[in-house]
């Protein structure tokens, strides 16, 4: 495929797919720089082998698919010209992204209650690791989130039609990787003790 060939917007389009990719690739690296730090230090003698993921993280993992769904439907709604359910899904992800976070927490609590604590005298490397994972993909679904906001008031103001979903298209295509993202983490934390 030429790059170079194509109207002035379908390479813009191209370009600004291309960057979202590279952005994508990057955060993949990161977060496989930290599950690499987790997989070195289980050879720790004071590695926790018999730590549980908390049951919120469970339910929030299908939160999060049904989120991946809901924001497709969006899409697809938006594709045959029907803004009103448009609008519904668009909300329902948002919605959906924030339930998330919010049982994120709730798990971070059940931790604690469990009794491991992630920093200070009293923490494991084990619960750290897991707290810095959930931390920083707690981060990118916040940006995740903002991104929703941006495309929920684009979509307000009908900047979204047939033909004219760049910015849906790319706010998907990250929202998309955010969510496989957790069930690859999550995966990772369920198995990998």
């Amino acid at each position: 495929m030429d790059l170079t060939k194509g109207t002035e917007a379908e390479k813009i389009e191209r370009s600004k797919k291309m960057m979202m990719w590279f952005a994508i690739i990057s955060m993949a690296m990161m977060f496989a720089g930290i599950t690499s730090g987790y997989l070195v230090s289980r050879n720790r003698p004071d590695w926790i082998s018999d730590f549980q993921i908390p049951s919120s993280f469970i339910w929030s993992t299908l939160v999060i698919i049904l989120s991946s769904v809901t924001l497709r439907f969006a899409k697809n709604f938006l594709k045959k010209g029907n803004r009103s359910n448009t609008s519904i899904f668009l909300l329902a992800t948002f919605v959906l992204g924030s339930i998330f976070v919010i049982m994120q927490f709730v798990g971070f609590q059940q931790i604690l209650a469990d009794g491991y604590y992630f920093t200070g005298n009293a923490s494991s490397i084990t619960t750290t690791f897991v707290y810095l994972i959930v931390m920083a993909h707690i981060a990118h679904v916040i940006a995740g989130l903002i991104v929703l906001l941006v495309l929920i008031y684009n979509h307000f103001k009908q900047r979204y039609k047939v033909g004219q979903m760049l910015g849906l298209e790319l706010g998907a295509i990250f929202w998309h990787f955010v969510d496989v993202l957790w069930i690859i983490l999550f995966l990772f934390l369920y198995f990998i003790r």
